[in-house]
């Protein structure tokens, strides 16, 4: 465990100045590497940390059935709740407000987790009536937050699906996918696993501004590469597309292709609920002199409104501005190459938990 030494003005009332580790540690953490510096490293040495708190929590059930038309996958599973990536943009934060918790610096620091989440998924597999479908791991939170790095729920979960030769997909901007690859690779080799990498930006100082706590664009890139080399199937989202703020996504998917990312897809930015107003604050601190025209921009292509939960036209908007991102993404993918169909997952080889033998006993 690193010791990092406080200024005094932030241990006042307190005999330490480090955190310093003891025998009996076991949770004391390696080095990561995300691609730039430690955010929490630097602020802790400026006494301005906000930790992290885990909540355990033991659920009934895990899997959620998708009902919306607009989202390819049937089955999701999140083994958190809350994302320590503290993206500005991120559609899940309102969940937490369900929990009595803020949508903003709680959803980033109370992290909830399903600690039981690969015994209830065995269960549930196993059930009789269940049915093998399109299955995809971190829907909502990112499955590779960094707390994943000591919880291991996410790799718990695909420990699972290997047993069950369930096929499922998973999108994330944390570069800790790559230590789960010896499980990912012998099951994408069956045409049975598929993963997808966030990329917003290539710019790294908007990215530390927009997603503190994710991965450095160029250490998403080399997750790409690494997926590839391995034989895995490996996408790249674009997503969200914000008006006069991210504006190099043909770099983006450019950069992607030549990592070894064969499929491609986007969507424009959706500010639910609580979110309108947190990007607001947001907008307001890194980007005033342009705020107004984002927001503007937001609202004309949702008919006016800051957000429209239309099926229709929620994931890429409609209008002017909708109509360009549409071409810009469709010309670059033609040009590079991109496919347009998602990862083919095959069924058939779904072998129930608990089942003996060639199959369940009845």
């Amino acid at each position: 465990m690193s010791e990092f030494i406080l200024p005094v003005s932030a241990i006042k009332g307190r005999g330490a100045a480090t955190r310093l580790a003891h025998r009996f540690a076991g949770d004391a953490r390696e080095a990561f590497d995300d691609g730039w510096q430690s955010l929490d490293e630097t602020a802790e040495r400026s006494g301005a940390a906000v930790p992290t708190q885990v909540i355990f929590e033991d659920v009934k059930s895990v899997i959620t059935r998708n009902h919306s038309p607009d989202i390819h996958f049937d089955l999701s599973i999140n083994p958190y709740r809350g994302c320590e990536h503290g993206c500005s943009y991120c559609y899940a934060r309102p969940t937490h407000s369900y929990l009595n918790l803020s949508p903003g610096l709680d959803f980033e620091t109370r992290i909830i987790a399903k600690r039981n989440i690969a015994a209830v998924l065995r269960n549930e597999l196993g059930a009789r009536r269940y049915l093998p479908s399109l299955l995809n791991i971190g829907s909502a939170t990112d499955c590779y937050q960094p707390v994943e790095r000591e919880l291991r729920l996410t790799r718990s979960v695909i420990e699972v699906m290997q047993d069950t030769r369930h096929p499922f997909s998973l999108i994330t901007k944390g570069s800790g996918v790559e230590r789960d690859m010896d499980l990912i690779a012998p099951m994408a080799a069956k045409g049975l696993a598929a993963v997808y990498v966030t990329i917003t930006t290539l710019d790294a100082k908007l990215a530390r501004q927009m997603e503190p706590r994710a991965a450095a664009p160029h250490r998403r890139l080399r997750t790409i590469q690494a997926l590839a080399e391995a034989g895995i199937p490996v996408g790249v989202s674009v997503a969200p597309q914000i008006p006069f703020i991210n504006t190099d996504m043909e770099q983006v998917l450019e950069a992607a292709w030549d990592a070894g990312a064969r499929r491609a897809f986007y969507t424009v930015l959706r500010l639910p609920w609580e979110v309108a107003p947190l990007f607001r604050q947001w907008l307001e601190l890194y980007y005033p002199d342009r705020a107004q025209r984002v927001l503007a921009r937001v609202q004309e292509m949702r008919g006016g409104q800051t957000y429209d939960a239309d099926f229709a036209t929620r994931m890429k908007g409609y209008g002017v501005w909708a109509d360009l991102v549409h071409q810009r993404f469709e010309k670059a993918c033609a040009r590079l190459g991109y496919g347009s169909q998602r990862v083919e997952m095959d069924m058939r080889q779904f072998r129930p938990a608990g089942a003996v033998g060639q199959g369940r006993l009845f």
